[in-house]
């Protein structure tokens, strides 16, 4: 087999990306295969990098996308300023970190703005958060970051009031809550206080429409699930694999 390309995460169940790709090489007849890495720990990289010599490119999820900076050899600028990491080239056994969750967000999200969503809540701090922090400022709307730790850069579910909720008319829920198979668990929220001119993100896409976003759509809220981010995100990976 000509390359390898492959996602590192723990636990990895089902994976968008593992038949996305084994169909898209299907159909372009290209010699390359895509597999499932579950690393219980990111020492472990090294060692599959050697067992697998024909590795071309990693896409990297939780818990891994901020932890992998250490084994790379370079960054991309915007990955390096969001400061988390979720694709990788593999060149002469050199690794080169990308992020793709920027694009994929920003282009997924961007088609359903409106001028009066200003202000945002990102639910959740990690890897994704910031990819999400950072195409926010891009488009120049301010956001208030949730968590479920104190920190003095968010703020915990419970100080969310329903005038919090009010003045941010755009959430978005970067965690894994309410993903497969925990499908009926849901953020925390005042969801009484939702109107027609919110919309609510959810980067989860399994299940098709989360408890968060039901929820927001029993509210008259506007929802949007992963999926398309999911997809525009694949195929940044597959150009960054083949361009550089």
């Amino acid at each position: 087999m000509n390359s390898i390309y492959g996602l590192i995460g723990f636990p990895l169940g089902h994976s968008f990306s593992a038949a996305y790709f084994a169909e898209k090489f299907a159909k372009g007849k290209i010699d390359a295969a895509y597999r499932l890495f579950p690393l219980p720990q990111m020492e472990s990289l090294p060692a599959l990098l050697q067992q697998f010599p024909a590795l071309r490119g990693l896409n990297v999820t939780i818990p891994y996308k901020q932890q992998i900076f250490p084994f790379l050899d370079s960054i991309d600028d915007a990955a390096k300023q969001v400061g988390a990491v979720n694709c990788i080239t593999i060149r002469q056994e050199k690794l080169k970190g990308f992020n793709t969750d920027i694009i994929g967000f920003k282009n997924s999200l961007t088609p359903l703005l409106k001028a009066y969503h200003t202000h945002a809540l990102i639910l959740g701090t990690g890897g994704s958060a910031k990819a999400v922090q950072y195409v926010l400022q891009e488009l120049n709307i301010a956001f208030t970051n949730v968590s479920r730790i104190q920190s003095k850069n968010a703020i915990l579910y419970a100080d969310i009031t329903p005038e919090i909720i009010q003045n941010h008319l755009l959430i978005i829920n970067t965690t894994p809550v309410g993903m497969f198979p925990q499908s009926e668990v849901f953020p925390l929220l005042p969801y009484a206080s939702l109107t027609n001119q919110h919309l609510l993100f959810d980067l989860v896409y399994n299940p098709d429409e989360t408890m968060f976003l039901r929820q927001g759509k029993y509210y008259g809220a506007a929802t949007k699930n992963g999926l398309e981010m999911l997809y525009i995100q694949a195929e940044a990976s597959w150009e960054i694999w083949n361009s550089e």
